[in-house]
């Protein structure tokens, strides 16, 4: 009788133990992947600084903005370009300076748009 009983724990370790390599198996495949789309955003998005010779945060600085939000950029874009005209006696070189940081956020809301539409066909594929 101890014999069967010895057994049947040895055989429910055994189907527990297999159950948990699997589970780890799977949720370091997950944490891999994570890491990859992760360093692909990071790449693009370190590519479109040295394309534009200007990084994120210094976009965001010369537009004072916080929050990547189309509709604050395109504000804060438009009330900069308009008092750095130089018919008004502005600066054109501050006024480039807005449309380069413009375009670098405008390029970065475009890599992150990138990103969520190749989120949930990576999480589809997952389950």
């Amino acid at each position: 009788m101890a014999k069967y009983l010895a057994q049947i724990i040895v055989m429910g370790a055994q189907v527990v133990g297999r159950a948990f390599a699997r589970a780890l198996q799977q949720e370091y495949a997950a944490s891999q992947a994570a890491a990859r789309a992760r360093s692909r955003s990071g790449q693009q998005s370190a590519a479109a600084s040295s394309i534009t010779g200007m990084s994120l945060q210094e976009a965001q600085q010369i537009l004072n903005i916080s929050t990547l939000s189309p509709e604050e950029i395109q504000k804060s874009y438009e009330h900069l370009f308009k008092v750095n005209d130089k018919s008004v006696g502005g600066s054109f070189y501050l006024q480039s300076k807005v449309v380069r940081a413009k375009e670098r956020l405008d390029e970065e809301l475009s890599i992150q748009t990138q990103e969520e539409k190749k989120q949930p066909s990576q999480q589809n594929s997952e389950t």
